[in-house]
């Protein structure tokens, strides 16, 4: 598996990451670790987690996985949603993040995370205070690089604008949804990361199953997140993505891929994209998204596969400027 670049940092990583969301819930601890020992099979070192996954037992399991290769591995976590009640166990006050990240530490058993990811926008606090804290916690040792999830693109722009104007920590990794029935962050979010040199980790690149070639209809009778999550159920309702997920599977018979390796390679193709997160529940879920990095996504098979789903307009809205 080949090593790319983590944005500035000066960091290389294996170009798929891992998100261990299953650890702990899908995935039992031994299915966590026969998952974890696969993908450092493959060349995996980048793994994802955040505080909330699991309510916390993500981060435990795989805090036992990584004990005796610390150094070998680069990994995330995320600060936000509740992890509890009362008023450190949530949100962006400085108090909250610094409760939150030693939290996260002790799960994890290691002295200091590579990417510490603010998981979603607060409007209920000012960014400069999480930046604030965030900066605290890279001079403090226990936070390699500030990170993003979930933000709009103005939002990440006018906290690279405040980190810069206050001397502080700034974001060098923003993680976005984005697969081929979900293509918003075309359009301002991932220019704006090449121009200010950040990394590109996009989750969902299956489009929670849809995009696995299992799902014929909306009203398909299929094991998975559609059908176990009201969330993913109300965010991939859109009959056209099914449209767009059989048209996919056309492709992939006919090339002699899975569906799930063509969708991975398709985000991957992306200028942008620096990794895609791969997720599992099982090993035998985990194989097409390790086979993405052997398919020669070329322009002609880019463009055929971009062509199953609409470019999102211009953020200007002149079409006729569109190349």
């Amino acid at each position: 598996m080949r090593q790319v670049p983590l944005g500035s940092t000066g960091i290389f990583v294996s170009e798929l990451c891992f998100g261990t969301m299953t650890f702990g819930r899908e995935s039992d601890e031994a299915t966590s670790g026969a998952l974890y020992a696969r993908c450092r099979e493959a060349g995996i070192d980048f793994f994802d987690c955040a505080n909330v996954y699991a309510g916390g037992d993500s981060e435990r399991i795989l805090g036992k996985l990584i004990a005796n290769e610390r150094d070998q591995v680069i990994v995330t976590s995320k600060v936000y949603f509740p992890m509890g009640e009362g008023p450190l166990s949530s949100g962006y006050s400085r108090a909250a993040i610094a409760y939150q990240a030693e939290q996260s530490l002790k799960r994890l058993g290691t002295d200091y995370i590579d990417l510490y990811f603010l998981h979603h926008f607060d409007e209920s606090t000012p960014i400069e205070d999480a930046l604030r804290a965030l900066d605290d916690l890279v001079r403090q040792g226990k936070i390699r690089y500030p990170a993003v999830s979930n933000f709009a693109a103005w939002q990440i722009a006018r906290a690279l604008g405040d980190s810069a104007r206050l001397g502080l920590a700034h974001f060098r990794c923003v993680q976005p949804m984005y697969n081929l029935v979900k293509r918003q962050a075309e359009v301002e979010l991932l220019p704006m990361a090449e121009v200010e040199g950040l990394a590109v980790v996009p989750y969902s690149p299956l489009a929670g199953g849809i995009l696995t070639g299992k799902y014929g209809r909306r009203d398909e009778e299929v094991e998975g997140r559609l059908k176990e999550s009201d969330m993913y159920a109300k965010r991939y309702a859109e009959p056209s993505y099914f449209e767009a997920a059989r048209g996919l599977r056309d492709i992939a018979e006919e090339r002699g891929h899975h569906p799930a390796s063509l969708a991975v390679a398709w985000v991957a193709r992306h200028p942008a994209v620096t990794d895609p997160i791969v997720g599992a529940r099982n090993l035998e879920q985990l194989e097409p998204s390790l086979a993405s990095t052997e398919i020669d996504m070329d322009d002609e098979l880019y463009a055929r596969i971009s062509a199953l789903t609409p470019a999102p307009p211009l953020a200007t809205d002149r079409e006729e400027e569109r190349s």
